[in-house]
C-alpha cells in the first residue's frame, strides 16, 4: 500500500475512513518507510536479520524499531554466531531490547549453537533481573491459567515451573469422551496446542473482566439489560472455525473449564519438560474451600440457557455420522488406543533408538558370553572325567604299594622289636604307640573322612581313659607295654641306635653321650649329675630343660587336649576356641624351656612340629564360629580337623618325652 493512496482523514470524515486509516497505519504498516525491494528478496531479510543482530547488543531502540517494522525476523538464527537476537540482547544485559524483541514475538525458549536459552545467557551473564524477566515471559501463559486456576504462581527460582491441582473431591470427567478429548489434545501438534492455548488465555481474561463488571453493576437493572457480549469478539486475522471454537469456549461451565485448563496445563508441562522429568512440580489436591472459591471465580454468569444458537460444524457431523456407525466406532477405538500418549516427537523416537541399539547390543554380548561359558563348562566336565580316572588308578596303586609296605615294615619291626630288648630296655613313656595316621591315610584313600570316635580312638591311651573312652581299660595297658616295647614312629629307630653305640665306641671309658646333641660339661663327665643352670628371669635359656620340666609340661598339655577331645565327643563347638588358647599357651611355655636354636636337629624339629601344630588347631577352632549368620560350616569336617591337629601336637610332645628319657 503506496503512502500516496493514503491520506490522514479530516475531523470531518466518517469513522469507517477514520478506521481504515487506522488499520492501515498501524496494523498494516503501510506508512513505514521500506526499501526498494521485493518483499519475497531473501538477501535482503537476511540482511536486515543480520543488521538486527548488531543493534539488539546496542541501547539504540529507535534502529531496532524500524529494522523490525522493515520486516527483520526476530527469531533470525546467525549462521556465524550460532545464536537468535534475542539471545544476544541477553548477554549484552539490554532489558529494553529485550523487552521490544518479546513484544515482536520473540522466543525465550529458543536454543544457541551451544544449546542454551537466552534465560542461561542472561543468568551466566550475572544479569538476575533480566534472568528473572525472561524466566516470566517464558512461563507468563501458563502462570496466568494456574493463577485463575488455584490463585497461586510457581515459584520459577527455585525450579518450579508447574503447580497442577487436583480435584478433591474426584469431580473430574473419566467417562470415554473425556479420555478421547485428552488423547485428541495430546496428539494437537505444537502449533495448535500454542492456539488453543491462546485462546484459553483470552478466555480466561474475558471471564474475569466480566466478574469484575458484574461487581460494579447494578444487578437490577441486568435484567433486560443485554450490552455484555457474553463470549470472545470475532477476530478477523483469524479463521472462521477458529472464531467458532473461541466463542464456544463461553459454553463451559466452571468445572468444565477448570478441567480444560488442568489438561492443559498437563500437556504443556509434557511438552515444555519431555522425558518425565518434571523437576519441582506441586501436584496438592485442592481443599473444598479452594475449589468452591476457585468455581465461584471463574462463574461469571448463568448457564441456564445458552448464549447463542449452536452452529453446526464438520465436527458435529462426524460425531453423528460416527455415532450411527458401530464399524466407524470400533476403527476409531482402535485409532485412539494407538494413540496413547500423542505424538512421538524427534527426541523421544532417538531416545527410543539409542535405548534399543543398547538393548540389542546388550543381548549379543549376553549370547556370546554364553556361548563362552558353555565352552568352558564342557572343557571342565572333560577335565572333571579325566581326573577321576587318574585318581581311580592312583588310588588303586597306592593301595597296592602300602600293602607291599606294610608287609616290609612288618618284617621291620619284628627285627628292631628283638634288636631293641638285647640292646637295652627302656621305661614305658607315658605316650602309647598308635596308628592314627596310617588309619587317616587309610580313610582319605577310601575316599571318606573318619569319624570323631574314629579319631579319639587313635589318639593315646593315656587321653582314652581320662576321657572314659571304652576299650582303653585295664586290658590295653598290657598292649600299650608290648607296643611300647615294640619299635613304634616315635621310638628310637635303629639308625638312632647304632649312631649311639658309635658315640659310646668313640668317647671313651668314663664319658656318656649327650643323646640331644650338647656337649658333656665336666660334672656330666665326673659325676653324671643332670645339668642345671640358673637363668636370670626374663632371659633367653641357653641350655635344655631337665627331664622333670618336661614331662610336667607335657602333662599340662595333654590335660588340656583331654578337655578339647572331652569337647568334641560332646559336640561342645562353642569351647573349642576356648581349649585352643590353652594348648597354645602350655605349647609356648614348653618351647620356652628350649633354647631358640637348638644344637639337636631332632629337637628343633620336634618344636617346630609342636608349635606349628598349636597354631593350626587355633586356627580351626576360630573356624568353627562362623563369620556370616547365614553361612552353612561343616561342622563334622572342622571337628575331625581340629582333632587332626591335636593328635599331631600329642605326636610332637612324645617325641621331646622320648628323647629326654
Amino acid at each position: 500500500m503506496a503512502r500516496s493512496t493514503k491520506r490522514k482523514p479530516s475531523p470531518n470524515d466518517s469513522l469507517s475512513t477514520k478506521a481504515d486509516f487506522t488499520k492501515a497505519k498501524y496494523q498494516y504498516l503501510a506508512f513505514v518507510h521500506r526499501l526498494p525491494c521485493r518483499e519475497d528478496d531473501d538477501s535482503t531479510m537476511q540482511d536486515l536479520s543480520k543488521q538486527l543482530h548488531s543493534s539488539v547488543r546496542t541501547g539504540s531502540l529507535e534502529t531496532s524499531l524500524r529494522l523490525l517494522s522493515l520486516g527483520a525476523d526476530v527469531n533470525f538464527f546467525h549462521p556465524e554466531r550460532g545464536a537468535t537476537p534475542l539471545h544476544v540482547a541477553a548477554s549484552a544485559g539490554q532489558t529494553g531490547q529485550v523487552e521490544l524483541l518479546i513484544v515482536h514475538g520473540a522466543d525465550p525458549g529458543a536454543l544457541d549453537i551451544n544449546s542454551k536459552t537466552p534465560i542461561q545467557c542472561a543468568k551466566e551473564a550475572g544479569f538476575t533481573d533480566l534472568y528473572e524477566r525472561l524466566m516470566a515471559c517464558q512461563f507468563e501463559l501458563t502462570d496466568r491459567l494456574i493463577y485463575y486456576l488455584c490463585g497461586r504462581k510457581p515459584d520459577h527460582l527455585s525450579g518450579q515451573h508447574f503447580i497442577i491441582p487436583e480435584m478433591a473431591d474426584s469431580s473430574l470427567d473419566r467417562s470415554e469422551l473425556a479420555k478421547q478429548a485428552r488423547k485428541k489434545l495430546q496428539a494437537l501438534s505444537n502449533r495448535q496446542f500454542e492456539e488453543l492455548a491462546m485462546d484459553v488465555y483470552d478466555e480466561v481474561d474475558r471471564r474475569e473482566m466480566d466478574a469484575v463488571w458484574l461487581t460494579t453493576q447494578n444487578h437490577s437493572a441486568l435484567v433486560m439489560d443485554r450490552t455484555v457480549v457474553p463470549f470472545l469478539p470475532v477476530n478477523p486475522e483469524f479463521s472462521s472455525t477458529r472464531n467458532q471454537g473461541r466463542q464456544k469456549l463461553a459454553r463451559f461451565n466452571a468445572r468444565e473449564f477448570a478441567t480444560l485448563i488442568i489438561d492443559i496445563l498437563i500437556d504443556a508441562r509434557r511438552r515444555q519438560q519431555p522425558g518425565g522429568q518434571h523437576g519441582s512440580v506441586s501436584d496438592a489436591p485442592m481443599t473444598r474451600e479452594e475449589m468452591a472459591m476457585a468455581l465461584g471465580r471463574m462463574s461469571g454468569f448463568s448457564d441456564e440457557e445458552p448464549v447463542y444458537d449452536s452452529v453446526a460444524s464438520d465436527e458435529d457431523d462426524l460425531e453423528n455420522q460416527r455415532l450411527s456407525d458401530p464399524k466407524g466406532q470400533r476403527a476409531e477405538s482402535m485409532a485412539s488406543s494407538d494413540l496413547s500418549d500423542g505424538p512421538i516427537t524427534l527426541e523421544e523416537y532417538l531416545q527410543v533408538k539409542k535405548a534399543l541399539a543398547a538393548s540389542d547390543a546388550r543381548v549379543q554380548q549376553l549370547m556370546q558370553l554364553k556361548q563362552q561359558q558353555q565352552q568352558e563348562i564342557s572343557l571342565l566336565q572333560s577335565m572333571v572325567q579325566k581326573l577321576m580316572q587318574e585318581n581311580a588308578n592312583l588310588r588303586t596303586q597306592v593301595a597296592s604299594a602300602q600293602a607291599t609296605a606294610n608287609k616290609q615294615e612288618g618284617n621291620t619291626e619284628n627285627n628292631n622289636s628283638s634288636s631293641s630288648r638285647s640292646g637295652r630296655d627302656r621305661p614305658i613313656s607315658m605316650f602309647e604307640t598308635r596308628a592314627a595316621p596310617k588309619e587317616l591315610s587309610a580313610w582319605k584313600e577310601m575316599g571318606k573322612l573318619p569319624s570323631t570316635e574314629d579319631l579319639v580312638a587313635g589318639m593315646p591311651s593315656s587321653i582314652q581313659r581320662d576321657m572314659g573312652v571304652a576299650g582303653a581299660g585295664p586290658q590295653d595297658d598290657s598292649k600299650d607295654k608290648q607296643a611300647s616295647d615294640a619299635a613304634s614312629d616315635y621310638d628310637n629307630n635303629p639308625q638312632d641306635e647304632q649312631e649311639r653305640q658309635q658315640g659310646v665306641e668313640g668317647g671313651g671309658e668314663g664319658e656318656t653321650p649327650d643323646p640331644l646333641g650338647q656337649d658333656p660339661t665336666p660334672s656330666d663327665k665326673e659325676g653324671g649329675e643332670e645339668r642345671k643352670e640358673v637363668n636370670p628371669p626374663g632371659a633367653e635359656p641357653t641350655s635344655l630343660p631337665s627331664q622333670d620340666d618336661v614331662v610336667r609340661k607335657t602333662e599340662q598339655i595333654t590335660k588340656n587336649i583331654q578337655e578339647l577331645l572331652r569337647s568334641a565327643q560332646e559336640s561342645k563347638h562353642d569351647s573349642f576356641i576356648a581349649c585352643s588358647e590353652k594348648i597354645l599357651t602350655a605349647v609356648k611355655e614348653m618351647a620356652a624351656l628350649f633354647p631358640e636354636k637348638p644344637r639337636s636337629e631332632t629337637i628343633r624339629l620336634s618344636l617346630q612340629l609342636l608349635t606349628s601344630s598349636a597354631q593350626r588347631l587355633q586356627v580351626q577352632c576360630h573356624h568353627t564360629v562362623p563369620t556370616e549368620p547365614e553361612g552353612d560350616v561343616d561342622m563334622q569336617l572342622l571337628t575331625q580337623q581340629v582333632i587332626q591337629c591335636a593328635y599331631d601336637i600329642a605326636k610332637a610332645a612324645k617325641q621331646l618325652v622320648t628323647i629326654f628319657q
